[in-house]
């Protein structure tokens, strides 16, 4: 996309300078999460992260909110809100309003913008970290229920 004549120049000026590597700082934070993903203590923080997302799940289903997949088996939970004839974007914003932090998120099938879309995602792992457990989601779920429905 260039001029023959500044061709050399511009690969010289993107990589090393721009694009160039090996980037040290970054190598070591991979060393670090590996080094840290080997513990057994984080083995069973990964093990509470996914029973509190399960727990979370299966409490939004009770309270009649449909979860995409059923259920999850992973850190997240993606919740179908226009089944419940509320938006993702609405959704989010009322629950950030309520201090609680989430995704609008695309769901399969879906229909709506992007910025827009028909679903929110939940993670698990910052509330995790704070200490919540099994019992605790159970009252977050019942939370985000409160707040939606309002």
């Amino acid at each position: 996309f260039s001029k023959t004549e500044l061709s050399n120049l511009i690969d010289k000026s993107i990589f090393p300078g721009l694009q160039g590597g090996p980037h040290m700082n970054a190598i070591a934070a991979i060393a670090v999460a590996l080094k840290e993903a080997q513990s057994s203590s984080f083995k069973t923080y990964t093990k509470k992260v996914v029973e509190n997302a399960r727990s979370l799940a299966k409490e939004l289903k009770n309270l009649g909110w449909r979860i995409v997949s059923g259920g999850t088996d992973s850190h997240l939970v993606l919740i179908d809100t226009i089944s419940n004839d509320l938006s993702g974007k609405d959704a989010s914003e009322k629950l950030e309003k309520a201090g609680i932090i989430v995704n609008m998120n695309t769901i399969p099938g879906e229909d709506r913008s992007p910025m827009n879309p028909s679903g929110i995602r939940i993670g698990t792992a910052a509330e995790t970290t704070r200490g919540n457990n099994k019992k605790n989601f159970i009252k977050i779920a019942k939370r985000i229920d409160e707040v939606l429905r309002s």
